[in-house]
Order: C-alpha cells, then sequence, then structure tokens
C-alpha cells in the first residue's frame, strides 16, 4: 500500500491511498466467506455457496464495496500513522479506481479528505511576563474565615421578628399555573439570600414574620413544568437565626487541634494566605495561556467549529430561545478559543515529553467528581463507559504542560512585587517524583 498526502491547507489535507490487488483480496475472499454463510441456495451447504453463484445473487460490484468497506478503516488508519496526521472530523472518502466485472483484479485507489490538527511553532515561553492583582490577607479576611468557622459549629434559634439576610427560615411553597396547583411543597428549609431556590424567592420572603405569607412571580426551575411561569404563594412558618459559639480556648479545642484560640486564629490567617495565593495562582495559569494565544498562531478548522455549534444547539435539553446568532457567535468564538488553547498546550506537552501517572488520573478524578456531586468511582465509569477516557489523560497532561510554562514565568503583581507561586503550581505528581529521587 502506498499513500500520499497533498496539504490543501494548515488545517485540511487530501490523501491518496493506492492498495494492490494482492492486498486487497484477503478482504474480498473474507466478504465471499461472510455472503457464503448468508446465501442459502439450494443443494449446496451453509458456507459453501460458491463465489460465481454470489456473483449472479448479489453482483460483484457489492461484494467489491462490502470488501471495500471492510477494509478501508485499515487503509485509512495506516496512511495517518504513516504521515504522522491526527484527524479532527469524519473523513470524505472517494474511491477513484476498484475491481469491476471488467477488471476484476483491478488496484484499489482511494482519496480521502480530512480536516487535521495543525502543526504549530512554539516561541520560547521561558520567561513570560504577566501581572497579577496584589493580594494581602486583610483583619476582615481573617474574621470572614473565623466567623465561618464558628457558623459550622453554630445553633439555630427562633427569632420573633421578620426574616433578614443570612436567617434561616421554614417555609411552605404553592406554585400555581392559571391558578391550578402544579407544585406544592411543606416544611422546606432555606437560608435567606442563598438564591438556590426560586428566582424572586429571596426578595419576597425578607422582611416576613413567622405565620406570615406573600405572593410573586417566577419561573420553574424542575418538574413537568420547567422553565414555565408560574404564580407561587410562600409562608414562613418559622425564622430562626444561628447563634455562634463565643471564639474561645474551648472553641479552639472543639474545633481543632490547637488549644488555644490564638493558635487556631494564626493557622486560619495561614489558610486565607494560601486561599489568596491560590486565587493568584488560577489568575497567573489563566494571564499566561493568553499570552501564549498571542504568541502561537493556530489556524483553527472551520469544520471544527460548525461541528461544535451543531452539537451544542441540538442538544435536547435546549431552552427554546437558547438560539441566536449573537449565542452561536459566542459559542464559536468559546469553541475557537479552547482549540487553540488544547492545540498549545499539547505541543508544548510533547516538547517537555510529559506523561500522565494513575495517581494524577485519580486526583483529576476525584477532583471533577466532587464539582458534580458524584462518587469519583461513578464518576470514572461514566467516562469509561460514555468513551472519554482518553479527554481525561488529556485534560491532565495539558494541566501539566500549562503548569511547565508557569514555572518558567516571571510573575508580578500590580505593586511590581514578584510573586512566587511555586507551593500551588507544581503539576501533579512533582512531589512523589521528588519524594521517589531522594529516597535512591
Amino acid at each position: 500500500m502506498k499513500t500520499a498526502v497533498e496539504k490543501l491547507n494548515p488545517t485540511l489535507a487530501k490523501i491518496q491511498v493506492d492498495v494492490p490487488f494482492a492486498e486487497f483480496k484477503p478482504h474480498l475472499n473474507k466478504t465471499y466467506k461472510d455472503l457464503a454463510n448468508q446465501i442459502q441456495l439450494p443443494g449446496f451447504r451453509k458456507g459453501k455457496v460458491p463465489s460465481s453463484l454470489i456473483d449472479q445473487r448479489v453482483g460483484f460490484d457489492f461484494v467489491v464495496e462490502n470488501a471495500l468497506n471492510d477494509g478501508l478503516n485499515g487503509y485509512y488508519q495506516q496512511a495517518l500513522t504513516e504521515n504522522e496526521l491526527t484527524p479532527l472530523a469524519q473523513p470524505e472518502v472517494e474511491v477513484l479506481a476498484k475491481p469491476d466485472s471488467e477488471n476484476r483484479e483491478a488496484d484499489i485507489s482511494v482519496s480521502i479528505q480530512v480536516t487535521i490538527r495543525p502543526e504549530v511553532e512554539l516561541p520560547d515561553y521561558s520567561g513570560i511576563k504577566v501581572e497579577i492583582d496584589a493580594a494581602e490577607v486583610t483583619a476582615e479576611d481573617e474574621q470572614k474565615a473565623l466567623d465561618d468557622l464558628r457558623g459550622r459549629f453554630g445553633t439555630l434559634k427562633s427569632v420573633d421578628r421578620p426574616a433578614a439576610q443570612d436567617d434561616f427560615v421554614t417555609l411552605d411553597l404553592q406554585a400555581l399555573i392559571e391558578d391550578e396547583e402544579v407544585d406544592a411543597a411543606n416544611d422546606l428549609s432555606y437560608q435567606v439570600g442563598a438564591g438556590t431556590m426560586l428566582e424572586g424567592l429571596d426578595e419576597a420572603i425578607t422582611g416576613l414574620s413567622a405565620e406570615e405569607d406573600a405572593t410573586f412571580e417566577s419561573t420553574l426551575s424542575g418538574g413537568e413544568h420547567s422553565g414555565e411561569k408560574a404564580t407561587v404563594k410562600v409562608k414562613v412558618t418559622a425564622v430562626k437565626e444561628r447563634e455562634l459559639p463565643e471564639a474561645d480556648d474551648d472553641f479552639a479545642q472543639l474545633a481543632s487541634e490547637f488549644d488555644t484560640i490564638e493558635e487556631l486564629k494564626e493557622d486560619l490567617k495561614k489558610q486565607a494566605s494560601q486561599s489568596k495565593l491560590a486565587e493568584q495562582g488560577n489568575a497567573a495559569r489563566d494571564k499566561v495561556l493568553d499570552r501564549l494565544v498571542e504568541l502561537v498562531e493556530v489556524p483553527v478548522p472551520e469544520q471544527v467549529v460548525e461541528d461544535q455549534v451543531k452539537q451544542h444547539f441540538e442538544n435536547p435539553n435546549a431552552e427554546a430561545d437558547h438560539d441566536s446568532e449573537e449565542h452561536r457567535s459566542e459559542v464559536r468564538e468559546n469553541t475557537a478559543r479552547a482549540f487553540k488553547n488544547e492545540v498549545i498546550l499539547d505541543a508544548i506537552a510533547e516538547k517537555e515529553e510529559l506523561g500522565v501517572e494513575q495517581s494524577e488520573l485519580i486526583e483529576y478524578i476525584i477532583s471533577m467528581s466532587s464539582q458534580y456531586g458524584m462518587d469519583p468511582n461513578q464518576f470514572a465509569q461514566m467516562l469509561d463507559s460514555s468513551g472519554q477516557a482518553g479527554m481525561m489523560v488529556g485534560e491532565v497532561r495539558r494541566s501539566k504542560a500549562l503548569a511547565k510554562v508557569l514555572e518558567q514565568a516571571e510573575v508580578v503583581d500590580s505593586n511590581g512585587a514578584a510573586v512566587d507561586l511555586s507551593s500551588v503550581i507544581s503539576p501533579a505528581g512533582e512531589e512523589q517524583a521528588e519524594a521517589e529521587t531522594e529516597q535512591k
């Protein structure tokens, strides 16, 4: 088999595949054998029907077409491997020559046009300079961290006053569409201002005392009437406020491993500082990636963008007003940007010879499953069953590539001070590698 590639543009290739009849013949013989097992003719046992009679029954062209279908994917994959091409969409195949009734031993010639991943030229990305906002742990940050911890150990106490922000209330809800009840629920617990229930609920219940009610308009977000406008009647049956424990040594011993409140406060200050540093790390990652996209020219194949737009708007869960030219433009822009990110980071991963360890995949699964509120094992099974295991490896590898660039970047804050992000940007698995080196 011989292949030749013509690059029509950086993201589109035409592959010429020529297969001698001798290499095609095994697929032809296999097709005859398969058809012999399917066709029943008087006087012949199953699987023993001669090829000449099969030709009479279904036609030689039909046999050749099935044999081509059997062998074409193998030819295609071999051509991609030989020419180091990565396909991004379904190929368009044109058969230029094949055996027929006049020339039963003709060679195969196929033209395949396919969208491919473009090759990019990486710049010297060491020392990329980015500026991020300065971050300082304030007294308010420290107090919030302490109050959040106290809140986890707080108790709810009923109060005889109107509900206010952050109060906990007990509610009865009734939803009506054209005066007909479509949903109802009683004794619901809710924190005022959480914004996790119906739109307009927080405004309706703020200022209501126990046994008072209100009516408001909202859009239902669940059930068979999801997305429909409804009149909602809400009744507050109880108002409670959280009573926080005193911030003293006894609390420190209850809520932590520390003996004194001062030790606990110092630890919370360190945690707040680390949280601020993590936020800076995320900001630096984004800015470094933005800079890479500016430095590297990545041709974006139109086919990939349009396929993504089509998939997005054919989603059966899309709302009726989901489709608009503005939204389509946004999806196109996001798809193009995501494609550029992937191509650049994959190229960096190749250059840096980065791999992915099993421990890194496990860490990724645990992190992602928590975001979806799923058990890690169930999340991993879902990825595997949907054929997304390769996607998971790619995401981890790209994350390591970006961390590698960020390691070499010059990061300063808005005050001009250098920011050390080494504690929050080390690629997953690096600490393990360092530990193994030390053991040796």
